[in-house]
């Protein structure tokens, strides 16, 4: 694991440097973070909001970048911008953006998938605009991948790498990609979502944006509980104990979950002629000691002319990849 200060502390800040927030908006939590000279610090994280009106996720962010600010001993009027990499879809309006994410906005897939909102879309960037002078918005994985690109494991020589993707195995499946040195974000900035390929002939598992037996529907973490509760895994945890303790059902079950994973990455190699894959997220990060090689398996000694020269790898910001990805935006 990197240090916390690494990335801020090799930029160099120079003295009197405006401070930034960085924030992480996932399906499972929200976390903010002050960037100054001192570091990254003064971080607080809570659950994702998913109740009330379509502003509350917007008005949590804004409390939590306070909060945060209080915690590092700063007003929130010293902060020069607010990066925020966020779980995506997005959709624009007004030519800000507005999430449509299925693991936060209820009203895509219907109650079917259980959130306790009928959201289509959930304000954002408009409300920071209003609060704050400065703010930038990308999706999670394209933050991420910047971050990994200047500080992490999609770096060759020191030098970012030009054909690259990062993505992340969380509680929803997300990508950010990079083709000859120029980061890919199509018309709204979604480019990446290639958690919602179909890459199995499973169509039984609901995804949250509607689809059913995506990958993200398939392989995702909250997918895990969905799918395998009923057979006594009720989240990746325990599915993760199960095969560790020799579960011949959990071995089958995570052997299945890297098959589609492999797939999706597979597909992202050949499609984009890619150098390097690093993985980070959750689901991937706390057992990526099993469940690299696995990925690896599935994608190697398939179409040589494409795959060989490509290799998969563990984030080199680790756990606090999403933090590095808001502080690439605005730094």
């Amino acid at each position: 694991m990197i240090d916390k200060h690494f990335p801020v502390g090799s930029m160099n800040w120079p003295d009197g440097t405006a401070p930034v927030a960085c924030v992480d908006v996932g399906g499972t939590k929200v976390a903010v973070s002050i960037a100054d000279t001192q570091g990254l610090r003064g971080r607080v994280a809570e659950p994702t909001i998913k109740q009330g009106e379509r502003g509350a996720l917007a008005l949590q962010v804004i409390r939590l970048i306070g909060q945060s600010c209080e915690s590092a001993g700063i007003g929130t009027d010293s902060l020069a911008a607010v990066g925020v990499a966020s779980c995506g879809p997005f959709a624009l309006h007004r030519g800000m953006v507005e999430l449509a994410a299925p693991n936060i906005c209820g009203g895509l897939a219907g109650q079917g998938r259980g959130l306790p909102n009928g959201w289509l879309t959930a304000l954002l960037e408009e409300p920071l605009r209003l609060a704050f002078p400065a703010v930038r918005v990308e999706n999670d994985g394209i933050a991420a991948l910047e971050a990994e690109r200047r500080w992490g494991a999609l770096q060759l020589n020191g030098l970012p790498l030009a054909n690259c993707a990062y993505v992340t195995w969380s509680t929803g499946i997300g990508m950010g990609l990079c083709v000859d040195g120029r980061v890919l974000r199509g018309k709204n900035g979604n480019a990446g979502h290639a958690g919602h390929l179909f890459v199995s002939d499973n169509d039984e598992a609901l995804c949250g944006c509607g689809n059913v037996g995506d990958v993200e529907a398939l392989v995702a973490g909250n997918a895990i509980a969905r799918r395998f509760g009923q057979v006594g895994f009720a989240d990746s945890a325990a599915l993760f104990a199960a095969h560790y303790a020799g579960d011949a059902l959990a071995k089958v079950i995570v052997d299945e979950l890297c098959r589609v994973m492999g797939r999706a990455l597979y597909n992202l190699i050949v499609t984009l002629d890619l150098q390097r894959i690093s993985i980070g997220g959750s689901v991937y990060w706390h057992h990526r000691e099993l469940l690299l090689p696995k990925l690896r398996s599935g994608v190697q000694g398939k179409l040589p002319a494409l795959t060989d020269g490509c290799e998969l790898v563990s984030a080199g910001l680790g756990a606090q990849v999403g933090d590095f990805g808001a502080l690439a935006l605005v730094v």
